[in-house]
C-alpha cells in the first residue's frame, strides 16, 4: 500500500462525513458490486494501521512493544491482521483479547487464525495484566456498537484509560457513537484514530476531538464507483471553497457596494460585545458598520474604533429611524434581556433585512417573547449548546448527545440558517439552499477559543459576510471556517490566554488570502 498516496490528515481529510450504516452500505456495495472481498479490506485496514503506527511510533522498529487489545467483531480482525504483520516483520507484539473468542466467525475469526499460524501470542484480558511500556492499539469495538458498552468491555476500556501508554484507535475510538460524537458510557482516549472507507462523523464534533486524538483516513483503495452509490448526510467544510464564494473587488468599487452592518446591543456593562462584533465586521470587509447602543458607551467606541458610526438609544422608538440605512442587522452581542433590549428585537425583526441573530437574541426567541417562529429564511441563528437547548426546550445533554439531530431540529423549527457552536461546529442549511438537508461540520478550531467574546466575533463576521453579498447559507459556512481558523492562527502563540480580540486582525488576513 502507498500509505503517502492514500494515508489522509489534517485538512487533506475527506470532507463527506458518514454514519456508520452509510459505511456498512459502502462495505456492502464495495464486495457486492465491485468484487472486493471483505477480507481483502480487512488486510488493508490492517496494514494501513499498521503502518500509522509505525509512523507516529517509530520506537517500535527499535523493539518497543506492540499490544493490541481485540474484542470479538471486525474491529478485532483488523486487530489481528496488525498482529500477523508486526510478527512477519519481526516486531515486539502480543494480542489482549477481551471476550469469547470463540464467538468469533468469518473475516475476523480467519484473521484470528491466521495471527495464531504466525505465532502471535494472544493472551486473555485480566485488569490485573500489568504493562510498563509499548504502543496500545485499541481494536475492540469499532463502528458496530448500538448501545451503552457492556460490562466486560467496560472494564476493559477504564483498564486501558488508565495506563500510561500510547494508544492508536482502529477505525473509531471504542465507545464513541460514531453517529453522534457522544461517548456510549466509556470510550477509549486515543492519542491517533484511523477511520477507514468513510469518515466518520462522530469523530469531529461532540466529544469525538476529545476522544479519538489526532484523525487520519485511509479509503482503502476502494473505487469513486462505490461512493457515488451511497449518499451522506453531512459535510467537512473547507475554508478555501468557502472563500471562492467571496465577491472579489472591482478597482471601480466604493464603500456602498461592500453593505452596512448595524450591530445593535451593548446593553450596560456588556459594552465590549457589541464593539468586538462591530470590529470583526469592519475587519471582514463590511463597507459600513454602524453600532446602536447604550449612550455610556459611546465614547469608548469612538476611541477604541473611530471608524465606527456608534449611536446611543435608549429605546426602540429610538432605534426606529436608524435602521433605514443598514443592509444586514447583527443583534445579540451584549443586548441583555431587560425591556430595552427586548425593544430593540422587536424594532430590528421589523425590518425583514437580513439579521444575524446571537446571545440573548436566541434567549429572547426561545421564550417567544419577541419573535414568532419560523423566522425568515435570510436569518442566521449561531446558539451554543446552552441556547440550543433553550431554543428547543430540552436539556444541555440530549443536546450534545446528538448535535446533528439538534440543529437540523434548530433549523427545522425556526426556518432560519443555524449555526451549532463547540467543538466541530454544525451548520443547518436553510430551505433556500441546495442539498438543504446536508449538515456542514467544521473542523478548524481548538481549545483557546473557549473564552469570553468569542461568539461575538463570530457574529461580526457574518455580519460582514451577508453585507457582501452571500445567501445566509453560504455565510454561515464561510463565517464558522473563517472564525475557527483565525482561532487556530491565533492559539499558535498558546492556548491559554487566546482573547476574543485577538481573532480580528488575524480575521482580515485570512479574508485577503494569508494564512
Amino acid at each position: 500500500m502507498n500509505t503517502k498516496r492514500r494515508l489522509r490528515c489534517g485538512d487533506d481529510l475527506p470532507t463527506a462525513l458518514y454514519t456508520a450504516a452509510q459505511v456498512r452500505e459502502l462495505d456492502s456495495v464495495a464486495i457486492a458490486q465491485q468484487g472486493m472481498a471483505g477480507f481483502t479490506l480487512m488486510r488493508r485496514a490492517g496494514r494501513a494501521a499498521f503502518e500509522l503506527l509505525l509512523q507516529c511510533w517509530p520506537a517500535v522498529a527499535e523493539g518497543l512493544p506492540i499490544i493490541i487489545v481485540c474484542g470479538g467483531g471486525n474491529n478485532a480482525g483488523d486487530g489481528y491482521v496488525m498482529a500477523s504483520i508486526a510478527k512477519q516483520h519481526g516486531y515486539a507484539v502480543q494480542v489482549i483479547q477481551v471476550g469469547d473468542a470463540s464467538r468469533f466467525e468469518g473475516d475476523a475469526l480467519s484473521a484470528r487464525q491466521r495471527a495464531l499460524q504466525d505465532g502471535v501470542l494472544v493472551q486473555t484480558f485480566s485488569t490485573a495484566i500489568v504493562l510498563e511500556e509499548g504502543v496500545l492499539v485499541d481494536a475492540l469495538l469499532g463502528t458496530g456498537l448500538s448501545g451503552e458498552v457492556r460490562a466486560t468491555h467496560c472494564e476493559a476500556i477504564h483498564w486501558l484509560n488508565q495506563l500510561d501508554l500510547p494508544v492508536l484507535a482502529v477505525d473509531i475510538p471504542s465507545g464513541l457513537c460514531s453517529d453522534t460524537g457522544r461517548v456510549l458510557g466509556a470510550a477509549v482516549y486515543a492519542d491517533v484514530s484511523i477511520s477507514f472507507i468513510g469518515l466518520k462523523q462522530g469523530l469531529l464534533t461532540g466529544v469525538g476531538p476529545d476522544v479519538a486524538g489526532d484523525v487520519y483516513f485511509d479509503d482503502l483503495a476502494v473505487p469513486s464507483a462505490v461512493y457515488a452509490e451511497v449518499d451522506f448526510c453531512c459535510e467537512r467544510l473547507l475554508l478555501s471553497k468557502s472563500l471562492a464564494n467571496l465577491p472579489a473587488r472591482l478597482a471601480t468599487d466604493h464603500k456602498g457596494r461592500h453593505g452596512h452592518v448595524m450591530v445593535i446591543g451593548g446593553d450596560t456593562g456588556m459594552g465590549g460585545a457589541a464593539l468586538m462584533a462591530a470590529q470583526a465586521a469592519a475587519r471582514c470587509g463590511a463597507g459600513l458598520v454602524s453600532c446602536a447602543t447604550q449612550p455610556a458607551h459611546i465614547a469608548a467606541f469612538i476611541s477604541r474604533c473611530p471608524e465606527l458610526m456608534a449611536t446611543g438609544v435608549v429605546s426602540g422608538q429610538e432605534l426606529e429611524p436608524l435602521l433605514q440605512r443598514p443592509t444586514v442587522l447583527v443583534l445579540g452581542p451584549g443586548l441583555g434581556q431587560r425591556p430595552w433590549g427586548e425593544q430593540l428585537l422587536q424594532q430590528a425583526y421589523k425590518t425583514e433585512k437580513p439579521m444575524v441573530l446571537d446571545a440573548d437574541a436566541l434567549n429572547m426567541i426561545s421564550e417567544g417573547r419577541v419573535v414568532k417562529s419560523p423566522l425568515r429564511s435570510n436569518c442566521i441563528l449561531t446558539p451554543h449548546p446552552k441556547e440550543a437547548a433553550r431554543l428547543l426546550g430540552c436539556s444541555l445533554n440530549e443536546v450534545q448527545a446528538n448535535r446533528f439531530a439538534a440543529v437540523a431540529e434548530i433549523q427545522q423549527r425556526y426556518g432560519a440558517t443555524v449555526i451549532l457552536k463547540g467543538a466541530g461546529s454544525l451548520v443547518a442549511n436553510g430551505p433556500d439552499a441546495l442539498n438543504s438537508d446536508r449538515l456542514g461540520l467544521c473542523s478548524y478550531g481548538n481549545p483557546g477559543m473557549a473564552t469570553a467574546g468569542m461568539g461575538d466575533v463570530l457574529s461580526g463576521v457574518l455580519g460582514a459576510l451577508l453585507a457582501q453579498g452571500l445567501s445566509a447559507n453560504e455565510a454561515a459556512r464561510l463565517g464558522v471556517c473563517l472564525h475557527a481558523y483565525a482561532g487556530d492562527i491565533a492559539a499558535q502563540q498558546g492556548m491559554c490566554g487566546t482573547m476574543a480580540s485577538d481573532l480580528i486582525p488575524v480575521l482580515r488576513r485570512i479574508i485577503n488570502g494569508g494564512r
